[in-house]
């Protein structure tokens, strides 16, 4: 069984990230800083990892769905959800994207920091891979997120995501003004390797 291996500390919180978990790095954080979350809204936090997104939302929303493919990741954002106490405002499961979910269970919010570097064929393999893995062109997951998340997103809802420069930022732009969203960039943050990640609203 994974443990506990590191703490992160975001503003007043902490958390520990066991190993086999995504560390929160750049992108969690450039996210975490540009989350707003009204009273009483539901919310789904998608690919919730350590948990931290999940957490910082639980403070304000009636209530928080964090899901994870990666079974350690949802152990570890229980236990983090213990620590920073919201877990009787959260409720854990394992699962790929929405398949957990029941058909028109509905949110408020919808919030994923997404798996969107281009990778090589045998990535992936591993959990923490998994984390980060997009396929050849970083839009393996993302792609299948937009595909479905409308049919769990209340009339007058959000959802935030976040990715890449390297996954096509235009193309998802598209792809939810298609959908019928205004979609916008929100806030964005240069990294090494002439990268930039980027997070998107759309509504």
């Amino acid at each position: 069984m994974s443990s506990p291996t590191k703490k992160v500390f975001y503003d007043g919180h902490m958390f520990q990230v066991w190993r086999d978990v995504y560390e929160p790095a750049e992108d969690s954080f450039l996210f975490a800083e540009n989350l707003t979350v009204h009273e009483g809204e539901h919310v789904l936090d998608m690919g919730t990892g350590c948990g931290i997104l999940g957490i910082i939302a639980a403070e304000k929303a009636s209530w928080v769905v964090a899901i994870d493919i990666n079974p350690y990741a949802v152990r570890c954002a229980k236990e983090n959800a213990k620590l920073n106490g919201v877990v009787d405002k959260m409720f854990f499961i394992q699962g790929d994207l929405f398949t957990p979910l029941k058909a028109g269970e509905k949110f408020d919010l919808i919030l994923f920091n997404a798996p969107y570097l281009p990778s090589e064929p045998l990535e992936g393999g591993t959990w923490i891979e998994r984390a980060w893995a997009g396929g050849a062109d970083g839009r393996a997951v993302i792609d299948r997120f937009l595909c479905v998340f409308p049919e769990h997103l209340k009339a007058g809802g959000r959802v935030l995501l976040m990715q890449s420069t390297h996954a096509n930022v235009n193309k998802t732009l598209q792809t939810l003004e298609d959908e019928g969203f205004k979609a916008r960039v929100v806030a964005k943050r240069d990294l090494p390797f002439f990268e930039t990640v980027v997070l998107i609203e759309a509504k």
